[in-house]
């Protein structure tokens, strides 16, 4: 399993590499009021793949904080202090009314 994990991570490299290697073309990006960035193709995308990657934890961030200042905030439950529930019933949702439990998964 280890070798095919190696495999497809070498894969990924040499694609990404010659993804590289074939677009090393300058272009330009033009921003607002006139400015312009001259750059090869290859950094352009990068910057905006990571751009858009850090846009998304960014926007992540504020219910990662909820969520862990909720756990934080209620401990660990003791297995014992908690009631039986009847057959069929789904647990209580820790995250509040806004979030009803999904049934079926």
């Amino acid at each position: 399993m280890r070798l095919v994990v190696w495999l497809l991570r070498g894969f990924v490299f040499f694609t990404l590499f010659a993804f590289a290697l074939n677009n090393q073309q300058d272009v330009v990006v033009h921003w607002f009021f006139g400015a312009a960035w001259h750059a090869p193709m290859v950094i352009v995308v990068l910057v905006a793949f990571a751009a858009g990657a850090a846009i998304g934890v960014l926007a992540m961030a504020p219910a990662w904080w909820r969520h862990r200042r909720l756990t934080t905030r209620q401990g660990p439950a003791p297995a014992a202090a908690a009631p039986a529930a009847p057959a069929g019933a789904q647990p209580p949702s820790e995250l509040g009314a806004e979030h009803p439990p999904r049934v079926g998964l």
